[in-house]
This record gives C-alpha cells, sequence and structure tokens, in this order.
C-alpha cells in the first residue's frame, strides 16, 4: 500500500491501495482499483467512481460523492454534502458530515447517534 504523508497541491486520480496521511490540496478522484484510506485531509471535494473503495477517517473540506459500483465509509468529518449516487454509502456514528446526506440512488446507511442523558449522575 502506498502511503503519502506530505502535502500534494493540485488535484490526484487514485488507482492503486493508497493511505493518505498528509495533506491533497485539490480534488481527489478514486477509480477502478483504488482502495484508500483517508487520515489527513482533502481540501477539495472526494469523488468515488466504479470500482472505487474509500474509508474516510480525517477530513475532506469539500462534497463527497458516491456512484455506482463504488464504496464509502465516512468515519471522520465532511465539511460539505455526501451524496449517493448509484453506490453504497456508510456513515458511522462517530462522523460528522455538516452538508446534507443526499441519496438519488443507491445504499445509504446512516448509524444513529448516541444520546447520552441531560445529566448521567441522576
Amino acid at each position: 500500500m502506498r502511503e503519502e504523508r506530505g502535502h500534494i497541491p493540485g488535484n490526484v486520480v487514485v488507482n492503486e491501495p493508497y493511505e493518505l496521511w498528509g495533506k491533497i490540496g485539490g480534488d481527489c478522484r478514486v477509480v477502478e482499483g483504488g482502495k484508500m484510506y483517508v487520515r489527513g485531509t482533502i481540501y477539495g471535494d472526494l469523488i468515488v467512481e466504479f470500482g472505487g473503495r474509500v474509508h474516510v477517517l480525517g477530513t475532506v473540506m469539500g462534497n463527497v460523492m458516491v456512484f455506482r459500483g463504488a464504496k464509502l465509509i465516512i468515519s471522520g468529518t465532511v465539511q460539505g454534502n455526501a451524496t449517493n449516487d448509484g453506490g453504497r454509502l456508510y456513515i458511522n456514528a462517530s462522523a460528522t458530515v455538516l452538508g446534507k446526506v443526499k441519496t438519488l440512488r443507491g445504499e445509504t446507511q446512516e448509524e444513529p447517534k448516541i444520546k447520552l442523558p441531560d445529566n448521567p449522575f441522576e
């Protein structure tokens, strides 16, 4: 698996196993054969196309979009919208999506947030 720990200016296309610990200054597109773990920050949009697999543990400053035949798991933070257009989108309870979660087509699952009592000591 290829690891990236620095800062990459501009856009990136991922078509192999890839782990991001650093920063991508533009958009990131994951295509067939690409399997990506985002532990750092993507400052643009994240687009997951057919055959792509992504697990976001870090931050995406833009929007995320998943297409038919692709899978996206969000456990970190997405500043924009999360849109499913035919793929599989899974949002963990620990995730934060500041925009809207939209399902045009495909399978979207959102784990319910855990509600704590107002005063747990009562």
